[in-house]
């Protein structure tokens, strides 16, 4: 298979592991780099996407969920699937508490372990397709006047230009000219998509950053 699917990161201590698995893998159209331990993964690995970290969970210094804390401080939103021998009940909670998609018990059939995978992608792919969202709405939103700022979250609210210019003191035509303004900014024709665009959105991250 040559389609390339996506790229795993593979962080285990156990050579033989990591040389089946990068092998496997490699051999059904996916793109892995291996790394025999948490550091050598946070030293080297780029920040790329639709990617996953295959990740075991007990190895010498940085464990699994050590690993998987230092992502999250990081910011890093890169989707994690845990792989253990052996782990506690405690340590299975502590992973999914913080996001991990799935975690694995060794020993795992290889068709439950890529349907995992096509999972922790599938759902890198949306975040990036979100995140790509997201910062075109805020592009947008910061070209907005003060009070263009105010009557975009007013028709947000599906607010019709009497209702802006009553809650904002001026006159309908005023609240008229400011939404044909801001449809241009953000490419729209209708109340209905802006609305639609700001789903996507946490309108009072806008309103924070202000």
């Amino acid at each position: 298979m040559n389609q390339r699917l996506g790229h795993i990161f593979l962080v285990d201590d156990n050579h033989d592991i990591r040389f089946y698995l990068s092998n496997m893998l490699t051999l059904l159209g996916y793109t892995v780099d291996a790394f025999d331990n948490a550091q050598a993964f946070l030293d080297n690995a780029l920040d790329i996407s639709p990617a996953v970290v295959l990740l075991d969970m007990k190895m010498p210094g940085l464990n699994g969920l050590d690993l998987q804390a230092r992502l999250v401080a990081l910011n890093r939103k890169t989707p994690v699937v845990f792989i253990s021998g052996e782990s506690d009940k405690d340590q299975i909670i502590e992973a999914f508490r913080f996001g991990a998609v799935d975690f694995l018990l060794k020993p795992f059939n290889r068709e439950k372990l890529c349907a995992t995978l096509d999972r922790a992608l599938a759902l890198d792919r949306q975040r990036n397709v979100e995140f790509a969202n997201i910062s075109a709405i805020r592009r947008s939103y910061d070209t907005l006047s003060k009070r263009e700022k105010e009557v975009f979250m007013l028709i947000a609210e599906g607010k019709t230009n009497m209702d802006i210019a009553q809650i904002t003191g001026t006159q309908p035509n005023t609240a008229k000219k400011h939404r044909a303004t801001i449809y241009q900014k953000f490419q729209v024709n209708s109340t209905a998509e802006v609305m639609s665009m700001c789903r996507q959105i946490d309108l009072s991250q806008l309103l924070a950053d202000d």
